[in-house]
């Protein structure tokens, strides 16, 4: 901080450095300043109400999309056995859910697994900082948003995608469970994927575990009394859910699959 006086005899005047700027990630791009624009990679490629130009731009799109695909198998194939875990980014530091993740985060590296998150702040970086402080890999799969996030400080291995689809594949393919703190719609988005994938037996060996039995237990009833009791689920589909509070009894559920399956390196190797 430095204070100087304009024309010797006016009020000191205090800097106090550089003025913060809008940012944003775009992919691998930093924007700031002006550069910030206001939609996202996934939003114009959605985007139905696009001119003809489309037919000469999507084909640039299949690129870079299959750019993020290279990127993600490259930095991810040789990671090892690893578990995704899931959950709120408004979670707060002085929470009881908060200090649950950075337990689960330390237990899964104890047991032999890296973590993988969403890279973002709340109940992700809890678990990356759970990971980080035990000494194991903490890897951080962000996305390009609207608003500006970033990866949380605790990441180690950090990928930044533009594409939702490409992002969601990478959490499916290098990992051998799922972990899902309380969460919002994007938890809740990939909670259904995966129990989706489990369902349709797109992926196998995949236990999917809910952790907080006040805040899920609402949840897991309503789809055992409406979505099974109405024949619009199986009654065998409640079994792909686990819940508990225990961070042991989690470990042990995942401890249970991995020796069920054999599975030792990564469930889902490239081909």
């Amino acid at each position: 901080m430095t204070s100087d006086r304009q024309n010797g005899d006016g009020p000191d005047r205090v800097s106090t450095g550089p003025r913060k700027t809008a940012e944003k990630r775009r992919g691998p791009v930093l924007l700031r300043g002006e550069q910030v624009d206001s939609s996202t990679t996934d939003q114009r490629l959605l985007d139905s109400a696009q001119n003809a130009d489309w037919l000469h731009t999507d084909p640039w799109r299949v690129m870079r999309i299959q750019s993020e695909f290279v990127e993600g198998f490259g930095a991810l194939a040789e990671l090892g056995p690893a578990v995704s875990v899931f959950g709120s980014a408004r979670t707060a530091a002085d929470s009881v859910e908060y200090q649950a993740g950075e337990q689960i985060g330390r237990a899964l590296v104890e047991a032999g697994y890296a973590v993988i998150t969403g890279g973002g702040p709340g109940a992700m970086e809890s678990a990356n900082k759970g990971a980080h402080e035990a000494g194991g890999t903490s890897v951080g799969l962000g996305i390009e948003l609207p608003f500006e996030q970033g990866l949380n400080q605790y990441v180690d291995l950090g990928l930044n995608f533009r594409y939702f689809f490409v992002r969601k594949t990478m959490f499916v393919k290098y990992s051998q469970g799922f972990i899902v703190l309380p969460g919002g719609f994007g938890t809740l988005d990939e909670l259904f994927e995966a129990l989706t994938l489990v369902q349709t037996h797109k992926v196998t060996r995949f236990p999917v575990i809910l952790f907080g039995v006040s805040y899920w237990s609402g949840l897991f009833e309503w789809v055992r009394n409406t979505l099974v009791a109405e024949g619009k689920a199986s009654p065998s589909d409640l079994e792909l859910i686990q819940i508990t509070d225990s961070v042991d009894e989690a470990m042990k559920i995942l401890d249970e699959a991995r020796l069920r399956n054999g599975v030792v390196t990564p469930a889902h190797n490239p081909e």
